[in-house]
């Protein structure tokens, strides 16, 4: 369908070297984009890089710390040199500290709102300038089921997943006339090297996750893919300021 090919797009992906912003990156490069991934663990990057560029397009990691403003700068410029342009940005990047909120210091909390809530708004604007250069963009930010719930063991995870979706919000409305489409993707429980570990420190957690779910399954990173041809592509081109779960039925389940 022609409103999905991102054929001569450029897209940076932000944790974009696993997990879910790999599964992102995987719809985005399939439907044509070339895409830059963004994150600190080169060697990693560089295996997302080759798998990337195995399906036909061009593929660039960039090392960035997504949490500094001269990094950012520099990441945006690299990409545009490399690549010729920005259309698309995925903020994928993040970070959870498991502790209820009376151990939680302040340095952790911190930590957690400048990885996953800072850095979408360092970002943003940082890409915002490139893309009324080409007439318009997109940009994707990774919210969570915590953006819309609470956990007793997420006081900083959830506080910057909820900003997230206001964030987006705000920035649909103030970039609409520059042809910047801002939307967010609330995650559900999916099979990632975060969740992993979240399964190692919460115990039941698997069995709780399968009971709650309507899919019955944790979801994969692939099931991102195609969220990501849909809100990186002129098909969306309507679609603004929203939130959209892709969690298997996680949260409408009664």
């Amino acid at each position: 369908m022609k409103s999905f090919n991102l054929k001569g797009k450029v897209a940076i992906v932000t944790g974009g070297n696993g997990g879910i912003g790999l599964g992102m990156a995987h719809g985005l490069a399939d439907a044509g984009a070339d895409i830059a991934v963004a994150g600190r663990n080169e060697d990693k990057s560089k295996a997302a890089v080759a798998d990337l560029a195995a399906r036909g397009v061009r593929a660039i990691s960039v090392a960035t710390d997504v949490t500094d403003k001269e990094a950012v700068g520099r990441m945006v410029e690299r990409v545009r040199s490399e690549l010729g342009r920005v259309d698309i940005l995925v903020n994928n990047a993040g970070i959870n500290i498991r502790k209820p909120p009376h151990a939680l210091e302040l340095d952790e909390w911190n930590s957690v709102i400048d990885t996953n809530l800072t850095s979408a708004f360092l970002c943003s604007k940082a890409v915002h300038p490139a893309m009324k250069a080409v007439g318009g963009g997109k940009i994707i930010n990774i919210g969570s089921m915590m953006s819309i719930f609470g956990a007793s063991f997420a006081p900083a995870y959830a506080a910057s997943k909820g900003g997230i979706v206001q964030f987006t919000r705000a920035c649909a409305c103030a970039w609409a006339a520059d042809n910047i489409q801002v939307n967010a993707i609330l995650p559900g429980w999916i099979d990632t090297d975060l969740t992993k570990r979240a399964r190692i420190e919460i115990n039941g957690l698997h069995d709780k996750v399968l009971a709650r779910t309507p899919a019955a399954r944790w979801g994969a990173i692939d099931d991102f893919a195609g969220i990501a041809a849909f809100l990186g592509s002129s098909a969306s081109d309507f679609v603004t300021g929203t939130a959209i779960p892709v969690d298997g039925g996680f949260s409408v389940m009664g």
